[in-house]
């Protein structure tokens, strides 16, 4: 009986065993895959086709991490996009400077900044301009931080004209056009 006891502990302990080192393994890919994913550089920009006020609505929305190491690069190792207005000013001129839309034969389209806020983890930046009438399509510019991070990606969506449409700059992709023909209001 004490033999048979021996053999089941003993098992117990090699169950156990083995269970502690695959949590361990788990855990390790888990934490590994954290850091990895907050490597990755990404901006989400939503470009509006507002019916209410006929006006193109841009929202960009950049990780509020990426933006504080972003301005420290760009403006100064001690900016601070976090509390300082100035700074925060700064970084919403920088990507309107790197975002331009421009209509279907290449005419620039010209965009106000309507403003920037720091909302959690994410840092806004808005603009806007008046509906073209006619207007059968876009072409976009985005390069905001790509040239800091050349691994940026930087995505669009385009929403109120028909299914949204997805526009991806990555790599080498500096412009990106997108279609309105066929579409009613």
């Amino acid at each position: 009986m004490t033999n048979k006891l021996s053999l089941i502990f003993k098992q117990g302990k090699s169950a156990l065993l083995a269970s502690l080192v695959t949590f361990s393994l788990m855990c390790a890919i888990v934490f590994s895959a954290q850091v990895k994913a907050h490597q990755i550089k990404a901006a989400i920009t939503t470009v509006l086709f507002n019916q209410r006020t006929e006006n193109i609505e841009v929202m960009h929305r950049f990780n509020l991490h990426d933006a504080e190491h972003a301005v420290k690069a760009l403006f100064d190792k001690h900016a601070d996009i976090m509390d300082d207005v100035t700074t925060q000013h700064a970084f919403a001129d920088y990507v309107a400077k790197h975002f331009a839309i421009l209509n279907s034969e290449g005419k620039p389209l010209p965009l106000a900044e309507v403003g920037y806020e720091v909302e959690g983890k994410h840092f806004w930046v808005y603009q806007e301009t008046a509906e073209p009438p006619a207007l059968e399509g876009l072409q976009i510019r985005h390069d905001a931080l790509r040239d800091l991070w050349p691994k940026q990606v930087n995505t669009i969506n385009v929403e109120g004209k028909g299914d949204i449409k997805t526009l991806t700059f990555a790599d080498t992709v500096n412009l990106l056009e997108v279609s309105f023909k066929g579409h009613d209001h």
